[in-house]
């Protein structure tokens, strides 16, 4: 799909995405609390729809109805051989440790760019739990065999954190008791937290958080299971970039955000007052409008999914702006600090890697531009939002990536305002 986007002012109010940090998350409790939950404001974006395909081959059932979702499981049940991830990395981390609590043999797949993201660690930790592993030469397909038996292990944090989600669900879910899972260079400590208060939520064992260096699962502390009812976050990623628009070329009021969440992508309010942007923070919504916006310097270590949305917004600072944590995009959809730089110089932005940072020299006027998404949803979004404030029209080569994420986000840019138009 090709995605045209004109000059534009965008206007009016924007019901934030739900949040697929939590979507998977509690789709995920929902499979190994047992019994029934019911899912408000549930996110369909590919990476949801993949997490509710895998609770459903694992034994659960999901039913739609006015808008929300009923979730009956009796634990983990698998009803085939296989899981399939699609394309999401947190699919697959979260899951995989919770597969591996059957004691049939499973399959983990997937397609398209997660086939090239490693699961080698996995094959690092399951031996000391009981699990058969076998990669693809440390790739998916993934087999395992089970079942997963809770001891004292060690893993790496400094990769990514969901590893560690996956554990800390799959120990849960198994009744662990006296066992710790120590962490070193652990990132993304909110998303961790956002972990554990769904862990909470539901009812499930919770393990005591030792400086996010260990996580402790005691015998005294038991699961209370019951019937849960869950309502989804907005998801403070895809809100970024509305954010991002709203200060470059708009007057915009983006609802349904949790001014308390865990959620990382959070940070996007310190980085936007940084720069200048005219903002009214409330509860659950934020107001943000066309604002004279200077450089700032970030560090978004914990927040690596920040970096398109802080590039979009900086091609329109005054002055150097300077973003910490390149590393973190090593392993996504795309390689993302090469399609960050390579896409905003189509505008005509003065932007580079020096090290582990991303250097942008912020220009007056940037000019349309024919740019690709490179299969990445959040290239995509960085390029329609930089589009906004440019000089001439904007064509996005493989746009329907944001169906990853935000599948909505085109559609919500033309309701407010923006010339839009679509071609498949």
């Amino acid at each position: 799909m090709q995605v045209t986007i004109q000059p534009s002012f965008i206007n009016g109010t924007i019901a934030a995405p739900p949040s697929k940090s939590h979507m998977q998350r509690a789709l995920a409790a929902a499979l190994v609390k047992t019994g029934k939950t019911i899912i408000h404001n549930p996110g369909f974006s590919s990476d949801e729809k993949a997490a509710a395909s895998i609770i459903q081959q694992l034994g659960a059932t999901i039913v739609f109805e006015d808008g929300s979702l009923t979730i009956q499981s009796s634990g983990i049940v698998p009803k085939s051989n296989g899981i399939d991830a699609g394309e999401s990395g947190l699919s697959t981390r979260l899951f995989t440790p919770i597969a591996a609590l059957a004691e049939q043999p499973i399959t983990v797949t997937g397609k398209g760019s997660l086939l090239m993201r490693p699961v080698d660690l996995f094959e690092k930790v399951f031996l000391d739990l009981g699990v058969a592993v076998h990669s693809t030469n440390g790739f998916l397909p993934l087999q395992i065999k089970g079942p997963l038996r809770p001891a004292n292990i060690r893993i790496d944090g400094s990769v990514s954190s969901q590893y560690l989600t996956g554990l800390l669900m799959a120990f849960a879910a198994s009744g662990a008791r006296e066992v710790s899972i120590e962490v070193e260079n652990l990132k993304s400590r909110p998303y961790i937290d956002l972990t554990l208060e769904v862990m909470k939520d539901f009812g499930l064992k919770l393990p005591e958080n030792k400086n996010y260096k260990t996580f402790y699962f005691d015998d005294a502390q038991k699961p209370q299971p019951r019937e849960v009812e869950c309502t989804i976050e907005g998801d403070w990623s895809g809100a970024a970039f509305l954010l991002v628009a709203g200060a470059i070329s708009g007057d915009v009021v983006v609802t349904g955000l949790n001014s308390f969440s865990s959620q990382a992508d959070k940070a996007i309010l310190q980085a936007l007052m940084q720069a200048g942007g005219i903002m009214s923070i409330e509860e659950k919504q934020v107001r943000i409008q066309r604002s004279v916006l200077k450089a700032f310097h970030f560090n978004a270590i914990d927040c690596p999914d920040l970096f398109p949305p802080l590039a979009a917004l900086a091609v329109y600072c005054d002055g150097t702006t300077v973003i910490e944590g390149l590393h973190r995009l090593e392993q996504k959809e795309s390689n993302r600090a090469v399609s960050i730089v390579t896409e905003m110089k189509k505008f005509g932005a003065d932007i580079s890697i020096q090290d582990d940072y991303l250097v942008i020299r912020g220009r007056k006027e940037l000019k349309g531009a024919a740019a690709d998404a490179h299969n990445d949803h959040r290239i995509a979004m960085a390029c329609a939002v930089t589009a906004l404030g440019a000089s001439g029209p904007t064509t996005i080569s493989n746009a329907q990536a944001i169906n990853k994420s935000y599948p909505e986000f085109y559609n919500h840019l033309r309701q407010s305002g923006a010339t839009v138009s679509l071609q498949q």
